[in-house]
């Protein structure tokens, strides 16, 4: 049984040409496996490679190609390094080929919900991680309304654990994530951030992305998205401070540093 790592950094690795942050910059197999390990080396503790962009308004990927995106970069790095591997997708097909070529963790950020998706991960022994998304990626942010964000991000939580139980999925697999901007107002991503320990469900850890949103840019007063990686280490140290015990991010070494100063100060991570 693959667990989720107590804490860490996740490495994001988009082998896609139309992602937010850094669309196309490592789209082909040779790219992708260079960045990978150029991670594993910074200090990455799982890479967690994607093949089709979940980006507001993005269009969807077929299974075909996303396949052929991210399959031959999983085979080889896995050949390479024994970091952790995370496949980002909504997909049972491409799950389960990602799980054959040698990764070990689900990363869906429609938290399992595709039809045989459940089935897929039941079958094998890998982590998985379950987030929070109100809508699509085309649509999750056209006037995203919550009566309560904090409580129904939890109560999803709740929805979903109790599903993967009952489809056989150990809890000890799995790590949640509020999925900031994933179908959020900034406002709603300010409310998740400030209530992490009330969003907690059966003491599972959470995996937050926040590496270059915009949400930063809006905090800090500026939209340049080539000046958010400073707020973003600033954020992944905070977030850790504050009950977060892994960080999704594009530029593994300072969060990576970040984290561990942090961490340094505060104590060793709590078990899982």
């Amino acid at each position: 049984m693959t667990s989720v790592p107590v804490a860490g950094s996740w490495g994001v690795l988009n082998v896609t040409p139309d992602s937010f942050s850094d669309g196309g910059k490592f789209f082909g197999t040779a790219l992708a496996v260079e960045r990978g390990l150029e991670m594993a080396e910074d200090g990455a503790d799982v890479l967690d490679i994607g093949g089709e962009s979940t980006r507001p308004g993005a269009d969807p990927v077929s299974v075909a190609d996303e396949i052929k995106r991210v399959v031959p970069v999983i085979s080889e790095i896995r050949g390479r390094t024994r970091v952790l591997i995370s496949v980002d997708t909504m997909k049972p097909e491409v799950a389960r080929e990602a799980l054959a070529a040698g990764a070990d963790i689900v990363n869906d950020v429609n938290a399992l919900r595709e039809p045989g998706m459940l089935e897929a991960v039941a079958e094998t022994s890998a982590g998985v991680i379950v987030m929070h998304m109100k809508g699509t990626p085309r649509t999750m942010q056209v006037q995203p309304t919550y009566v309560d964000v904090v409580r129904e991000v939890r109560e999803f939580f709740l929805e979903r654990l109790d599903a993967l139980a009952q489809a056989g999925i150990d809890p000890l697999r799995v790590a949640l994530d509020p999925g900031f901007g994933f179908g959020k107002t900034l406002a709603h991503n300010v409310a998740l951030l400030n209530a992490l320990e009330d969003l907690r469900v059966e003491d599972r850890p959470f995996v937050l992305g926040v590496s270059r949103k915009s949400l930063l840019g809006a905090l800090v007063g500026d939209l340049s998205l080539d000046r958010r990686a400073w707020p973003t280490v600033a954020l992944s140290s905070w977030m850790r401070e504050s009950g977060g015990e892994i960080v999704r991010v594009h530029d593994v070494k300072p969060n990576a540093q970040a984290m561990r100063m942090t961490e340094a100060i505060m104590g060793p991570a709590r078990p899982a």
